[in-house]
């Protein structure tokens, strides 16, 4: 039961991220002559955080994302069982709160969906793994001491919000896997040919993260002794 408890949180998060996120970014626009529609998008995405890191973060942790949890699996954080379940859950999370946008949205508008920069895959890979990068380094620093809980939520949020203020002009921001498939689904066509790249991409930038992360903690406690 805690474990169908815990899946349902990162479900129900991911959805939120996704109709809120995805729903501001389809809204507002996110064109380059645009200012106002990245700031309110990147906003959206880190409010959302906020509010669920404070509303569900003591029930699942709030990952609402595929490569935030394959960075807490690799530092055992998270078990193989409850990373497949949550993997899961987001993507189920995510679609759920892409087709919810239908009635207010056309799927014309792109649902937020991403999209390579300048066609280029190569350079779409480098941005997302380094935005990804920097979003899970943070997590996973603000997570690990007691004292930093209160205020854990906000540092996400905020870290989100910045990847998201760099990184629409090039992808549209992904740094999550889940947050990318769910819209790419609905929309079909060049979104669903290259959501490859939104899920890949992350994967890579969490899993660095999370081994660097790792290094540097150990080093750190190696000179404490």
């Amino acid at each position: 039961m805690r474990s169908v408890k815990k899946y349902l949180a990162e479900c129900i998060g991911t959805f939120v991220l996704v109709f809120f996120g995805c729903g501001t970014a389809a809204t507002v626009g996110c064109s380059a002559e645009n200012g106002t529609g990245y700031l309110l998008t990147a906003l959206a995405f880190g409010l959302v955080i906020v509010a669920m890191a404070y509303s569900i973060g003591n029930v699942s942790g709030c990952h609402v994302n595929p490569a935030v949890s394959l960075a807490m699996l690799i530092n055992g954080k998270l078990s193989v069982k409850d990373f497949f379940g949550y993997v899961v859950s987001q993507c189920i999370g995510a679609t759920i709160g892409a087709a919810l946008l239908l009635p207010f949205i056309s799927k014309e508008t792109g649902l937020g969906t991403n999209g390579l920069y300048k066609g280029n895959v190569g350079l779409s890979l480098l941005i997302e793994v380094i935005l990804t990068f920097v979003f899970v380094l943070a997590i996973m620093g603000v997570t690990s001491k007691e004292h930093f809980g209160a205020s854990a939520g906000l540092v996400i949020g905020l870290s989100l919000t910045l990847v998201h203020i760099l990184g629409i002009a090039y992808t549209g921001t992904s740094v999550n896997p889940a947050r990318s498939l769910g819209p790419a689904l609905l929309v079909g066509g060049d979104a669903l040919k290259n959501v490859w790249v939104f899920i890949a991409a992350p994967l890579v930038g969490g899993a660095l993260a999370a081994l660097c992360y790792r290094f540097m903690d150990s080093a750190k406690k190696s000179k404490s002794k």
